[in-house]
């Protein structure tokens, strides 16, 4: 996949952790259909212009340059993003990717997430661990979910204390 949402060298790519990736290639995925709505939009309005025979008139590279700065508006809006969540999931000196750790945990950490939003990012990551003793023993030792899920660490730990 291109990256192009941001300027990030090869070696720079390399040292994103697990989650700073996922939150990449979703900006950059979002950013791509963002450019293909575009050019859907823009063809659009041509055809618009060729029927009622306008094509040749100033409007269709007005509408273009319009279209084009909402694009950019809500591309920048996205890299704003992108940057300010890979800020919150940068990799410490000491991560070794282990969750029991607070290392890379392998689930997105953005508290601009609703508690239940974020409640159902870490259950998802968790419940793609198979065996229920290593997935609660993780969970237990994972101290950046305590954090991040607040009042809703103690249910997500019911639920998986069910599974044993």
């Amino acid at each position: 996949m291109q990256f192009d949402i941001i300027d990030l060298s090869e070696e720079e790519l390399l040292a994103l952790s697990t989650v700073q990736t996922r939150l990449l290639r979703t900006a950059q995925k979002q950013k791509d259909e963002l450019e293909v709505q575009l050019a859907a939009d823009k063809q659009t309005y041509k055809n618009i212009l060729i029927s009622a025979g306008m094509l040749n008139s100033g409007l269709y590279e007005d509408k273009c340059d319009e279209l084009d700065d909402e694009c950019a508006r809500q591309v920048a809006v996205i890299r704003d993003d992108l940057i300010y969540n890979m800020s919150l999931n940068v990799p410490t000196a000491d991560d070794d990717d282990d969750p029991a750790e607070g290392g890379d945990v392998g689930y997105i950490v953005d508290y601009s997430l609703s508690y239940l939003d974020r409640y159902q990012i870490v259950r998802n990551y968790y419940m793609s661990i198979a065996d229920p003793a290593e997935r609660i023993a993780a969970y237990t030792a994972d101290e950046t979910a305590k954090a991040y899920l607040g009042q809703y660490y103690t249910t997500l730990y019911n639920v998986f204390y069910q599974y044993i």
